[in-house]
C-alpha cells in the first residue's frame, strides 16, 4: 500500500498496525516513494550465564584500596 505523507501524519496509529500486521506500508511524498514501514524484528532473548568463565578478574581486585588509589579516585 503507498499513502502520501500527508495522510500519514494523520493515519499513523493505523498505518503501524498494518506493517505490523505484515503488510507493506510506503509513505510517499509528490508520489515519490519516501519511506517503507515493517515490522521491527524481536529482540533475541538473553541467556542468563552465557558469558560464564569469558572474564579474568586479577589477584585482589576486591580488596580494599590504599589511601593513594582513593584521592586518585575521588580527585583529591
Amino acid at each position: 500500500m503507498v499513502v502520501n505523507l500527508n495522510e500519514a501524519k494523520t493515519k499513523l496509529s493505523q498505518l503501524v498496525e498494518r506493517a505490523v500486521a505484515g503488510e507493506e506500508v510506503i509513505i510517499a511524498k509528490a508520489g515519490k516513494p519516501m519511506v517503507k514501514l515493517v515490522r521491527a524484528a524481536a529482540a533475541p532473548k538473553r541467556v542468563l550465564g552465557s558469558a560464564a568463565g569469558a572474564i579474568e578478574y586479577a589477584q585482589g581486585w576486591d580488596g580494599p584500596m590504599s589511601d593513594d588509589e582513593l584521592d586518585v579516585l575521588l580527585g583529591r
